[in-house]
């Protein structure tokens, strides 16, 4: 029963938690700790945690922790199955539909006005970040906030990516490395 449960109530979460992985933790919270009661409040913040910093979706790493420590394993590939199965049959549906279709010139024309909104989506999202890492705050932009030696690291691995065409992982790793020797000397 308790497997059912974990794979229903993450069926649940992947149908409805649209907008990414964030968008799922307050629908994870709700089902893990307020009405199963699998977590505790403190246990969800570490879940929360883990999930985040942990390569994969934020929502798949969440299902697959509270599954494992519900049911062990078989909770865990049950809350997971629950928890990817409405993306996998919604994307299936829409690539058999663009297999189909794709030669439809009305389709094509769908898909045409869909690439700017992707573009500026991905654009707003770059944008927030770069404020985030250079002002501290997308909201509270001040000069004198103004982090140089972030707006330094962002100029440097944008001219490198677009300059040299290295590796993304590699030139994030090279960052992370930057940041973590700016910081020890008190420059972060």
């Amino acid at each position: 029963m308790i497997l059912l449960q974990l794979f229903l109530s993450f069926l649940q979460i992947g149908l409805f938690s649209v907008g990414g992985g964030y968008a799922a933790i307050p629908l994870i919270q709700s089902q893990v700790v307020d009405l199963h009661g699998w977590l505790t409040e403190t246990e969800f913040l570490d879940l929360a945690t883990i999930a985040e910093m942990t390569p994969g979706p934020i929502a798949v790493n969440g299902a697959t922790f509270v599954g494992l420590k519900v049911a062990g394993i078989p909770g865990a590939v049950a809350a997971t199955v629950g928890d990817v199965l409405p993306s996998l049959v919604i994307v299936s549906l829409l690539a058999w539909v663009y297999r189909r279709y794709r030669e439809l010139p009305v389709l094509q024309s769908v898909l045409g006005s869909l690439r700017p909104a992707v573009v500026a989506l991905i654009l707003s999202a770059g944008t927030n970040m770069l404020l985030q890492v250079t002002f501290g705050s997308r909201s509270m932009v001040s000069w004198s906030r103004f982090n140089w030696a972030g707006a330094a690291l962002f100029t440097v691995a944008f001219f490198v990516l677009r300059k040299f065409r290295l590796n993304p992982v590699a030139v994030m790793l090279a960052c992370g490395v930057a940041g973590l020797f700016l910081g020890l000397l008190g420059v972060f």
